[in-house]
Protein backbone atom coordinates (compact mmCIF):
# COMPACT_ATOMS: atom_id res chain seq x y z
CA UNK A 1 0.00 0.00 0.00
CA UNK A 2 2.97 2.31 0.74
CA UNK A 3 4.38 2.63 -2.95
CA UNK A 4 0.58 3.82 -3.74
CA UNK A 5 1.60 6.93 -1.83
CA UNK A 6 3.26 9.52 -2.77
CA UNK A 7 5.99 10.93 -0.18
CA UNK A 8 4.26 13.61 2.86
CA UNK A 9 4.32 17.55 2.26
CA UNK A 10 4.88 18.49 5.43
CA UNK A 11 4.56 22.00 4.93
CA UNK A 12 1.56 21.70 3.24
CA UNK A 13 -0.32 20.62 6.34
CA UNK A 14 1.46 21.84 8.84
CA UNK A 15 -1.38 24.24 10.23
CA UNK A 16 -3.84 21.57 11.14
CA UNK A 17 -1.06 19.31 12.47
CA UNK A 18 1.08 22.09 14.99
CA UNK A 19 -2.53 22.59 16.11
CA UNK A 20 -3.02 18.71 16.83
CA UNK A 21 0.62 18.72 18.25
CA UNK A 22 0.25 21.31 20.58
CA UNK A 23 -2.98 19.68 21.91
CA UNK A 24 -1.35 16.99 23.03
CA UNK A 25 1.58 18.23 24.63
CA UNK A 26 -0.90 20.60 26.60
CA UNK A 27 -2.80 16.85 27.61
CA UNK A 28 0.50 15.42 28.61
CA UNK A 29 1.99 18.37 30.12
CA UNK A 30 -1.29 18.62 32.64
CA UNK A 31 0.03 15.56 34.33
CA UNK A 32 3.25 17.26 35.39
CA UNK A 33 1.84 21.02 35.85
CA UNK A 34 0.60 22.10 39.45
CA UNK A 35 -2.89 23.27 40.37
CA UNK A 36 -1.48 26.87 40.65
CA UNK A 37 0.43 26.85 37.01
CA UNK A 38 -2.39 25.29 34.95
CA UNK A 39 -2.78 29.30 33.79
CA UNK A 40 0.58 28.24 31.70
CA UNK A 41 -1.76 26.00 29.64
CA UNK A 42 -4.00 28.25 28.25
CA UNK A 43 -0.89 30.21 26.85
CA UNK A 44 0.84 27.17 25.50
CA UNK A 45 -2.67 26.80 23.41
CA UNK A 46 -2.91 30.08 22.20
CA UNK A 47 1.14 30.19 21.10
CA UNK A 48 0.21 27.04 19.29
CA UNK A 49 -2.68 28.42 17.60
CA UNK A 50 -1.18 31.22 16.38
CA UNK A 51 1.88 28.81 15.23
CA UNK A 52 -0.19 27.41 13.24
CA UNK A 53 -2.01 30.52 11.21
CA UNK A 54 1.63 31.67 10.88
CA UNK A 55 2.64 28.60 8.92
CA UNK A 56 -0.18 29.77 6.63
CA UNK A 57 2.19 32.66 5.23
CA UNK A 58 4.64 30.07 3.54
CA UNK A 59 2.03 28.38 1.74
CA UNK A 60 0.51 31.42 0.30
CA UNK A 61 2.80 31.63 -2.95
CA UNK A 62 0.76 28.50 -4.90
CA UNK A 63 -1.13 25.42 -4.69
CA UNK A 64 0.61 22.31 -2.94
CA UNK A 65 -1.01 19.27 -2.50
CA UNK A 66 -0.28 15.81 -0.98
CA UNK A 67 -1.09 12.50 -0.16
CA UNK A 68 -1.73 12.13 -3.79
CA UNK A 69 -2.11 8.87 -6.06
CA UNK A 70 1.42 8.15 -7.11
CA UNK A 71 -0.23 7.37 -10.62
CA UNK A 72 -2.43 10.31 -11.10
CA UNK A 73 -1.08 13.43 -9.35
CA UNK A 74 -4.54 15.39 -9.75
CA UNK A 75 -6.08 12.75 -7.24
CA UNK A 76 -4.59 13.84 -3.96
CA UNK A 77 -6.70 13.79 -0.44
CA UNK A 78 -5.10 16.97 0.69
CA UNK A 79 -4.80 20.38 -1.16
CA UNK A 80 -3.74 23.54 0.24
CA UNK A 81 -4.80 25.86 -2.39
CA UNK A 82 -6.50 29.63 -1.82
CA UNK A 83 -9.88 28.20 -0.39
CA UNK A 84 -8.06 26.04 1.93
CA UNK A 85 -5.95 28.41 2.84
CA UNK A 86 -8.34 31.32 3.73
CA UNK A 87 -11.04 28.69 5.48
CA UNK A 88 -8.33 27.72 7.58
CA UNK A 89 -7.44 31.54 8.43
CA UNK A 90 -10.52 32.06 9.17
CA UNK A 91 -10.75 28.55 11.56
CA UNK A 92 -7.15 29.16 13.58
CA UNK A 93 -8.36 32.69 13.80
CA UNK A 94 -11.65 31.86 15.23
CA UNK A 95 -10.08 29.37 17.46
CA UNK A 96 -7.29 31.92 18.72
CA UNK A 97 -10.00 34.45 20.08
CA UNK A 98 -12.41 31.75 21.18
CA UNK A 99 -8.82 30.84 23.57
CA UNK A 100 -8.39 34.17 24.52
CA UNK A 101 -11.81 34.11 25.96
CA UNK A 102 -11.29 30.70 27.36
CA UNK A 103 -7.84 32.12 29.32
CA UNK A 104 -10.49 34.51 31.74
CA UNK A 105 -13.10 32.15 31.43
CA UNK A 106 -11.53 29.52 33.02
CA UNK A 107 -9.69 31.74 35.70
CA UNK A 108 -13.31 32.96 36.68
CA UNK A 109 -14.75 29.54 36.50
CA UNK A 110 -16.57 28.91 40.22
CA UNK A 111 -16.52 24.77 39.86
CA UNK A 112 -13.07 24.53 37.91
CA UNK A 113 -12.94 23.36 34.77
CA UNK A 114 -10.75 20.81 34.15
CA UNK A 115 -8.02 23.06 32.32
CA UNK A 116 -5.59 20.71 30.49
CA UNK A 117 -8.75 18.59 28.83
CA UNK A 118 -10.44 21.42 27.91
CA UNK A 119 -7.69 23.03 25.95
CA UNK A 120 -7.04 19.30 24.32
CA UNK A 121 -10.68 19.13 23.24
CA UNK A 122 -10.69 22.94 21.63
CA UNK A 123 -7.08 22.25 20.06
CA UNK A 124 -8.12 19.07 18.43
CA UNK A 125 -11.25 20.14 17.17
CA UNK A 126 -9.44 23.33 15.67
CA UNK A 127 -7.15 20.70 13.89
CA UNK A 128 -10.26 18.55 12.63
CA UNK A 129 -11.83 21.81 11.65
CA UNK A 130 -8.41 22.98 9.77
CA UNK A 131 -7.99 19.49 7.96
CA UNK A 132 -11.79 19.95 6.23
CA UNK A 133 -11.51 22.78 3.46
CA UNK A 134 -8.48 20.64 2.88
CA UNK A 135 -9.86 17.44 2.26
CA UNK A 136 -10.54 16.66 -1.41
CA UNK A 137 -11.79 12.96 -0.93
CA UNK A 138 -15.36 12.25 0.63
CA UNK A 139 -13.86 10.15 3.29
CA UNK A 140 -11.39 12.71 4.49
CA UNK A 141 -14.02 15.06 4.59
CA UNK A 142 -16.54 13.04 6.73
CA UNK A 143 -12.99 12.38 9.24
CA UNK A 144 -12.16 15.85 9.59
CA UNK A 145 -15.99 16.81 10.49
CA UNK A 146 -16.21 14.41 13.23
CA UNK A 147 -12.75 15.17 14.24
CA UNK A 148 -13.97 18.56 14.42
CA UNK A 149 -17.79 17.86 15.73
CA UNK A 150 -17.04 14.95 18.85
CA UNK A 151 -14.00 17.14 20.99
CA UNK A 152 -16.94 19.68 20.36
CA UNK A 153 -19.65 17.25 22.23
CA UNK A 154 -17.38 17.33 25.19
CA UNK A 155 -16.78 21.33 25.56
CA UNK A 156 -20.41 22.04 25.75
CA UNK A 157 -20.85 19.39 28.50
CA UNK A 158 -17.84 20.13 30.43
CA UNK A 159 -19.57 22.01 33.24
CA UNK A 160 -19.37 18.98 36.04
CA UNK A 161 -22.55 19.29 37.86
CA UNK A 162 -24.40 21.97 35.33
CA UNK A 163 -27.55 20.25 34.46
CA UNK A 164 -28.12 22.65 31.45
CA UNK A 165 -24.47 22.12 30.08
CA UNK A 166 -25.48 18.24 30.05
CA UNK A 167 -28.26 18.65 28.71
CA UNK A 168 -27.24 20.76 25.86
CA UNK A 169 -24.08 18.25 24.76
CA UNK A 170 -26.59 15.28 25.01
CA UNK A 171 -28.86 17.52 22.40
CA UNK A 172 -26.27 18.34 20.42
CA UNK A 173 -24.74 15.06 20.54
CA UNK A 174 -27.60 13.09 19.16
CA UNK A 175 -28.73 15.15 16.49
CA UNK A 176 -24.86 15.39 15.03
CA UNK A 177 -24.86 11.55 14.84
CA UNK A 178 -28.04 10.88 13.22
CA UNK A 179 -26.73 13.59 10.53
CA UNK A 180 -23.62 12.24 10.03
CA UNK A 181 -25.01 9.04 9.79
CA UNK A 182 -27.22 10.12 6.65
CA UNK A 183 -24.14 12.15 5.30
CA UNK A 184 -22.48 8.46 5.40
CA UNK A 185 -25.39 6.70 3.85
CA UNK A 186 -25.16 9.39 1.14
CA UNK A 187 -21.51 9.15 0.89
CA UNK A 188 -21.98 4.95 0.58
CA UNK A 189 -24.37 5.86 -2.46
CA UNK A 190 -22.42 8.03 -3.95
CA UNK A 191 -19.81 5.60 -4.18
CA UNK A 192 -21.76 2.67 -4.93
CA UNK A 193 -22.65 4.42 -8.45
CA UNK A 194 -19.12 6.09 -8.81
CA UNK A 195 -16.29 3.84 -7.26
CA UNK A 196 -14.30 6.90 -6.36
CA UNK A 197 -14.11 8.59 -3.12
CA UNK A 198 -12.01 11.53 -4.88
CA UNK A 199 -14.14 14.81 -5.42
CA UNK A 200 -13.05 15.27 -9.12
CA UNK A 201 -12.97 11.87 -9.74
CA UNK A 202 -16.86 11.77 -8.77
CA UNK A 203 -17.83 14.79 -10.62
CA UNK A 204 -16.23 13.16 -13.95
CA UNK A 205 -18.46 9.99 -13.03
CA UNK A 206 -21.08 10.86 -11.65
CA UNK A 207 -22.17 12.60 -15.02
CA UNK A 208 -22.15 9.29 -16.83
CA UNK A 209 -24.00 6.98 -14.06
CA UNK A 210 -26.49 4.53 -15.81
CA UNK A 211 -30.14 5.49 -15.70
CA UNK A 212 -31.14 2.15 -13.28
CA UNK A 213 -28.42 3.79 -11.05
CA UNK A 214 -29.67 7.73 -11.53
CA UNK A 215 -32.00 7.90 -8.41
CA UNK A 216 -29.67 6.29 -6.30
CA UNK A 217 -27.01 8.96 -7.39
CA UNK A 218 -29.72 11.66 -6.74
CA UNK A 219 -30.40 10.28 -3.11
CA UNK A 220 -26.61 10.05 -2.62
CA UNK A 221 -26.16 13.96 -3.39
CA UNK A 222 -29.01 15.20 -1.25
CA UNK A 223 -28.01 12.36 1.88
CA UNK A 224 -24.62 13.60 1.89
CA UNK A 225 -25.35 17.22 2.23
CA UNK A 226 -27.47 16.72 5.31
CA UNK A 227 -24.11 16.52 7.86
CA UNK A 228 -22.41 19.89 6.70
CA UNK A 229 -26.41 21.11 6.54
CA UNK A 230 -26.22 20.12 10.25
CA UNK A 231 -23.29 22.08 11.38
CA UNK A 232 -23.87 25.44 9.42
CA UNK A 233 -27.26 24.94 11.94
CA UNK A 234 -29.41 25.49 8.46
CA UNK A 235 -32.84 24.46 9.28
CA UNK A 236 -34.63 21.87 9.99
CA UNK A 237 -31.24 21.25 11.94
CA UNK A 238 -30.94 24.15 14.03
CA UNK A 239 -32.83 23.13 16.97
CA UNK A 240 -29.98 22.16 19.22
CA UNK A 241 -28.15 26.27 18.44
CA UNK A 242 -30.16 27.88 20.96
CA UNK A 243 -30.00 25.33 24.22
CA UNK A 244 -26.22 24.15 23.46
CA UNK A 245 -25.01 27.93 23.27
CA UNK A 246 -26.64 28.78 26.62
CA UNK A 247 -25.09 25.64 28.27
CA UNK A 248 -21.75 25.07 26.79
CA UNK A 249 -19.07 28.20 28.07
CA UNK A 250 -19.36 31.61 26.63
CA UNK A 251 -16.11 30.69 24.46
CA UNK A 252 -17.11 27.54 23.33
CA UNK A 253 -20.48 29.21 22.35
CA UNK A 254 -18.39 31.67 19.98
CA UNK A 255 -16.26 29.44 19.04
CA UNK A 256 -19.35 26.70 17.46
CA UNK A 257 -20.39 30.04 15.92
CA UNK A 258 -17.76 30.81 13.79
CA UNK A 259 -15.10 27.41 13.57
CA UNK A 260 -18.29 25.01 13.41
CA UNK A 261 -20.16 27.01 10.90
CA UNK A 262 -16.88 27.75 8.83
CA UNK A 263 -16.32 23.86 9.08
CA UNK A 264 -19.97 23.21 7.60
CA UNK A 265 -19.70 25.59 4.92
CA UNK A 266 -17.01 24.86 3.75
CA UNK A 267 -17.84 20.94 3.44
CA UNK A 268 -21.02 21.72 1.55
CA UNK A 269 -19.20 24.21 -0.87
CA UNK A 270 -16.75 21.51 -1.58
CA UNK A 271 -19.32 18.51 -1.76
CA UNK A 272 -21.85 21.03 -3.97
CA UNK A 273 -19.20 22.90 -6.34
CA UNK A 274 -16.67 20.43 -6.83
CA UNK A 275 -17.80 17.05 -6.44
CA UNK A 276 -21.56 17.18 -7.86
CA UNK A 277 -21.32 20.23 -9.78
CA UNK A 278 -23.50 18.22 -12.73
CA UNK A 279 -26.47 17.37 -10.21
CA UNK A 280 -26.96 21.03 -9.33
CA UNK A 281 -30.34 20.63 -10.46
CA UNK A 282 -30.97 18.96 -7.50
CA UNK A 283 -29.00 20.43 -4.81
CA UNK A 284 -29.64 24.02 -5.69
CA UNK A 285 -33.39 24.21 -5.62
CA UNK A 286 -32.63 22.32 -2.00
CA UNK A 287 -29.97 25.09 -0.65
CA UNK A 288 -32.26 27.76 -1.99
CA UNK A 289 -35.47 27.05 0.15
CA UNK A 290 -33.22 26.14 3.02
CA UNK A 291 -31.44 29.45 2.86
CA UNK A 292 -35.01 30.94 2.67
CA UNK A 293 -35.79 28.65 5.60
CA UNK A 294 -32.81 29.20 7.77
CA UNK A 295 -32.92 33.28 7.82
CA UNK A 296 -36.38 33.47 8.19
CA UNK A 297 -36.51 30.51 11.26
CA UNK A 298 -33.46 32.49 12.99
CA UNK A 299 -34.47 35.83 12.32
CA UNK A 300 -37.90 34.89 13.54
CA UNK A 301 -36.26 33.33 17.04
CA UNK A 302 -34.53 36.33 17.72
CA UNK A 303 -36.95 38.83 17.68
CA UNK A 304 -38.87 36.72 20.45
CA UNK A 305 -36.55 37.44 23.13
CA UNK A 306 -37.32 39.15 26.05
CA UNK A 307 -34.94 41.35 27.48
CA UNK A 308 -35.48 40.06 31.40
CA UNK A 309 -34.60 36.24 30.40
CA UNK A 310 -32.09 34.52 32.13
CA UNK A 311 -29.28 34.21 29.37
CA UNK A 312 -31.40 35.84 26.85
CA UNK A 313 -28.27 37.63 25.56
CA UNK A 314 -26.61 34.43 24.61
CA UNK A 315 -30.12 32.89 22.95
CA UNK A 316 -30.50 36.24 20.74
CA UNK A 317 -26.68 35.73 19.21
CA UNK A 318 -27.75 31.81 18.72
CA UNK A 319 -30.83 32.38 16.59
CA UNK A 320 -29.10 35.27 15.18
CA UNK A 321 -26.08 32.93 14.06
CA UNK A 322 -29.25 30.80 12.60
CA UNK A 323 -30.11 34.11 10.56
CA UNK A 324 -26.72 34.49 9.18
CA UNK A 325 -26.35 31.09 7.89
CA UNK A 326 -29.35 31.82 5.76
CA UNK A 327 -27.44 34.48 4.42
CA UNK A 328 -24.68 32.49 3.76
CA UNK A 329 -26.19 29.61 2.28
CA UNK A 330 -27.50 32.04 -0.52
CA UNK A 331 -24.50 32.50 -2.63
CA UNK A 332 -23.98 28.59 -2.52
CA UNK A 333 -27.44 27.98 -3.87
CA UNK A 334 -26.39 31.02 -6.28
CA UNK A 335 -24.07 28.66 -7.75
CA UNK A 336 -25.71 25.95 -8.90
CA UNK A 337 -27.69 28.33 -11.18
CA UNK A 338 -24.64 31.01 -11.89
CA UNK A 339 -22.23 31.35 -15.08
CA UNK A 340 -19.65 32.20 -12.47
CA UNK A 341 -20.07 29.78 -9.79
CA UNK A 342 -16.38 31.13 -8.59
CA UNK A 343 -17.55 34.50 -8.24
CA UNK A 344 -20.86 33.42 -6.09
CA UNK A 345 -18.77 30.74 -3.62
CA UNK A 346 -16.35 34.23 -2.73
CA UNK A 347 -19.60 35.96 -1.72
CA UNK A 348 -20.08 33.12 0.70
CA UNK A 349 -16.27 33.21 1.90
CA UNK A 350 -16.44 36.65 2.03
CA UNK A 351 -19.25 37.13 4.20
CA UNK A 352 -18.34 34.09 6.47
CA UNK A 353 -14.90 36.19 6.98
CA UNK A 354 -16.98 39.21 7.99
CA UNK A 355 -19.51 37.72 9.89
CA UNK A 356 -16.52 36.03 12.15
CA UNK A 357 -14.97 39.04 13.14
CA UNK A 358 -18.26 41.14 14.26
CA UNK A 359 -19.77 37.56 15.91
CA UNK A 360 -16.56 37.03 17.95
CA UNK A 361 -16.40 40.79 18.50
CA UNK A 362 -20.04 40.80 20.27
CA UNK A 363 -19.09 37.15 21.89
CA UNK A 364 -16.15 39.03 23.79
CA UNK A 365 -18.37 41.81 25.07
CA UNK A 366 -21.15 39.32 26.56
CA UNK A 367 -17.72 37.68 28.32
CA UNK A 368 -17.28 40.82 29.62
CA UNK A 369 -20.82 41.65 30.77
CA UNK A 370 -20.77 38.18 32.14
CA UNK A 371 -18.25 38.83 34.63
CA UNK A 372 -20.55 40.85 36.53
CA UNK A 373 -23.99 39.10 35.44
CA UNK A 374 -23.71 36.20 34.98
CA UNK A 375 -27.30 35.50 33.77
CA UNK A 376 -26.06 37.63 30.88
CA UNK A 377 -30.01 39.30 30.43
CA UNK A 378 -29.99 41.42 27.11
CA UNK A 379 -31.57 43.93 30.42
CA UNK A 380 -27.95 43.59 31.81
CA UNK A 381 -26.22 45.76 29.01
CA UNK A 382 -28.45 48.30 29.69
CA UNK A 383 -26.48 51.53 30.54
CA UNK A 384 -23.33 49.75 29.63
CA UNK A 385 -21.81 52.86 28.05
CA UNK A 386 -21.70 54.88 31.54
CA UNK A 387 -20.08 51.78 33.18
CA UNK A 388 -17.77 50.96 30.30
CA UNK A 389 -17.76 53.49 27.14
CA UNK A 390 -15.39 51.58 24.89
CA UNK A 391 -16.86 48.09 25.30
CA UNK A 392 -20.07 49.55 24.91
CA UNK A 393 -19.28 51.49 21.29
CA UNK A 394 -17.96 48.05 20.15
CA UNK A 395 -20.83 46.29 20.95
CA UNK A 396 -23.06 48.72 19.06
CA UNK A 397 -20.47 48.40 16.15
CA UNK A 398 -20.39 44.61 16.52
CA UNK A 399 -24.45 44.95 15.95
CA UNK A 400 -24.27 47.53 13.25
CA UNK A 401 -22.14 45.60 11.48
CA UNK A 402 -24.10 42.35 12.17
CA UNK A 403 -27.35 44.40 10.92
CA UNK A 404 -25.82 45.77 7.97
CA UNK A 405 -25.67 49.56 9.12
CA UNK A 406 -23.64 52.17 8.51
CA UNK A 407 -20.94 52.60 10.47
CA UNK A 408 -20.51 48.88 9.82
CA UNK A 409 -19.42 49.31 6.51
CA UNK A 410 -17.91 45.86 6.02
CA UNK A 411 -21.48 44.36 7.47
CA UNK A 412 -23.72 46.40 4.75
CA UNK A 413 -20.82 45.22 1.88
CA UNK A 414 -21.18 41.80 2.83
CA UNK A 415 -24.84 41.90 2.54
CA UNK A 416 -24.55 43.41 -1.00
CA UNK A 417 -22.48 41.04 -2.07
CA UNK A 418 -24.37 37.82 -1.20
CA UNK A 419 -27.81 40.09 -2.56
CA UNK A 420 -25.91 40.34 -5.76
CA UNK A 421 -24.99 37.02 -6.16
CA UNK A 422 -29.03 35.82 -5.67
CA UNK A 423 -29.91 38.72 -8.37
CA UNK A 424 -27.04 37.69 -10.47
CA UNK A 425 -28.12 33.76 -10.58
CA UNK A 426 -31.86 34.87 -11.29
CA UNK A 427 -33.14 33.83 -7.71
CA UNK A 428 -35.15 36.48 -7.29
CA UNK A 429 -37.56 35.74 -4.78
CA UNK A 430 -34.55 34.76 -2.63
CA UNK A 431 -33.37 38.06 -2.82
CA UNK A 432 -36.80 39.59 -2.16
CA UNK A 433 -37.04 37.06 1.07
CA UNK A 434 -32.64 38.14 2.51
CA UNK A 435 -34.46 41.64 1.88
CA UNK A 436 -37.43 41.35 4.28
CA UNK A 437 -35.64 39.19 6.69
CA UNK A 438 -32.71 41.98 6.85
CA UNK A 439 -35.57 44.66 7.72
CA UNK A 440 -36.51 42.06 10.87
CA UNK A 441 -33.43 41.57 11.87
CA UNK A 442 -32.95 45.56 11.64
CA UNK A 443 -35.61 45.46 14.67
CA UNK A 444 -33.61 43.32 17.34
CA UNK A 445 -29.99 44.32 16.63
CA UNK A 446 -30.94 48.25 17.06
CA UNK A 447 -32.84 47.79 20.09
CA UNK A 448 -30.10 46.26 21.70
CA UNK A 449 -27.92 48.98 20.65
CA UNK A 450 -30.41 51.58 21.93
CA UNK A 451 -30.29 49.99 25.40
CA UNK A 452 -26.35 50.30 25.19
CA UNK A 453 -26.38 53.70 25.75
CA UNK A 454 -29.68 54.51 28.32
CA UNK A 455 -29.70 55.71 31.77
CA UNK A 456 -28.37 52.92 33.76
CA UNK A 457 -30.80 51.55 36.54
CA UNK A 458 -28.30 50.08 39.24
CA UNK A 459 -24.37 51.01 39.93
CA UNK A 460 -22.26 52.69 37.35
CA UNK A 461 -19.41 50.89 39.03
CA UNK A 462 -16.16 50.33 36.84
CA UNK A 463 -14.72 47.15 36.67
CA UNK A 464 -10.94 46.10 35.36
CA UNK A 465 -10.84 44.02 31.65
CA UNK A 466 -8.65 41.29 31.94
CA UNK A 467 -5.50 41.42 29.57
CA UNK A 468 -7.02 38.20 27.35
CA UNK A 469 -10.43 39.79 27.05
CA UNK A 470 -8.71 43.02 26.04
CA UNK A 471 -6.77 41.19 23.59
CA UNK A 472 -9.45 39.27 21.90
CA UNK A 473 -11.46 42.98 21.65
CA UNK A 474 -9.24 44.18 20.54
CA UNK A 475 -8.29 42.03 17.60
CA UNK A 476 -11.64 41.81 16.47
CA UNK A 477 -12.28 45.73 16.57
CA UNK A 478 -8.91 46.20 14.72
CA UNK A 479 -10.21 43.83 11.95
CA UNK A 480 -13.95 45.15 11.33
CA UNK A 481 -12.86 48.61 11.84
CA UNK A 482 -10.01 48.09 9.23
CA UNK A 483 -12.45 46.57 6.66
CA UNK A 484 -15.03 49.09 6.84
CA UNK A 485 -12.46 51.23 5.95
CA UNK A 486 -11.51 48.94 2.91
CA UNK A 487 -14.07 46.33 2.40
CA UNK A 488 -13.22 45.80 -0.91
CA UNK A 489 -9.81 43.90 0.66
CA UNK A 490 -12.24 41.31 1.82
CA UNK A 491 -13.52 40.43 -0.87
CA UNK A 492 -10.29 40.16 -3.34
CA UNK A 493 -8.90 38.33 -0.24
CA UNK A 494 -11.80 35.66 -0.60
CA UNK A 495 -11.40 35.04 -4.12
CA UNK A 496 -11.14 31.36 -3.68
CA UNK A 497 -9.17 29.63 -6.89
CA UNK A 498 -11.28 26.52 -6.21
CA UNK A 499 -11.77 26.17 -9.79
Amino acid sequence: MSSMVQSVDWLAIAPPTITAVAGLVVLVADLFVGAGRKALLGWVSVAGLAASAAMLLPLLDGDRATFCLTGDSGLCSYRADRFTLVIQLLVLGGALLAALLSVTALKDADKGLPEGEYWFLLLSSAAGAALLPASRDLATLIVALEVASLPAFALVGIKHGDRKSSEAALKFFLSSVTATAVSLMGVSFVYATTGTLYLTRIADRIQHVDAQFHTLAQAGVVLTLVGFAFKTAAVPFHFWVPDTYVGAPLPIAAYLSVVGKAVGFSGLILVTVVAFPSYADVWGPALAALAALTMTVGNVGALRQRATRAHSAVRLLAWSSVGQAGYLLVPIASAAYSKDAEKAIGSTVAYALMYAAVNLGAFAVAALVARTSPLNRISDYRGLYARSPLSALLLGFFLLCLAGLPPGVIGLFAKVTVFSAAVDAGLGWLAVVMAVNVVIALFYYLQWTTLLFRTPEGETERHPVPAPLTAALALTAVLSIALSGAPQLILRFSATGLF
